[in-house]
């Protein structure tokens, strides 16, 4: 996940540009180690970012056979993780668990073109003194593994360093109704003071 990777000034027609999934086997989840900007360096979730008319789930399935070529598992939307700064910066990402079988073999480390994939203990990740996993990933994930339902994970920055996290409950139909997402994202409009 990411507080930089789509920093603009939002009106309410606007949706979220990018996705991040985190594939769970058993006590594991599969992470990417990216090797370019943003969060260049750190662990984080597989992802990308959504093309021209791609609905969020359809993105979500391409970018994980693109970047971990797994294709048996199930895919539960876990809502989005947004976040905020300063200056009426917003961005985020549709957020998605997918579950594999707990003797799914997929042998790691694993170097693609986005980086190192490897499976991480789930302990390791939420570790708060891990200073190795991009910021906002311990807080979203731990929410995302004790609840069933579909949360924006908002998160607030200042000056890069997450500052607050404000977890709310949205209703899941969001992933597949662009109205009822363009009707939700308004209240970030005036929230961040964005220009319209």
């Amino acid at each position: 996940m990411d507080n930089s990777m789509d920093k603009k000034r939002i009106g309410s027609a606007d949706m979220l540009k990018y996705n991040i999934c985190f594939i769970r086997r058993g006590d594991e989840i599969l992470l990417l180690n990216r090797e370019k900007p943003s969060w260049m360096g750190c662990w984080n979730g597989i992802g990308g970012k959504l093309e021209r008319d791609e609905q969020p789930r359809e993105s979500m399935i391409r970018e994980i056979k693109e970047e971990t070529a797994i294709s048996a598992y199930e895919l539960h939307f876990k809502g989005m993780v947004t976040w905020s700064g300063g200056g009426g910066n917003f961005g985020g990402m549709y957020a998605y668990m997918a579950e594999v079988d707990g003797h799914f073999s997929y042998e790691t480390p694993l170097k693609t073109n986005e980086g190192i994939l490897d499976w991480k203990k789930i302990g390791w990740i939420l570790d708060e003194h891990n200073i190795g996993i991009v910021s906002n990933v311990p807080k979203a994930l731990l929410a995302m593994l004790q609840d069933k339902g579909c949360y924006d994970h908002h998160c607030i920055y200042d000056n890069g360093q997450l500052t607050r996290y404000k977890p709310s409950p949205i209703p899941a139909d969001l992933e597949f109704d662009d109205k009822k997402r363009e009707k939700y994202f308004q209240k970030y409009t005036a929230l961040t003071g964005a220009v319209k």
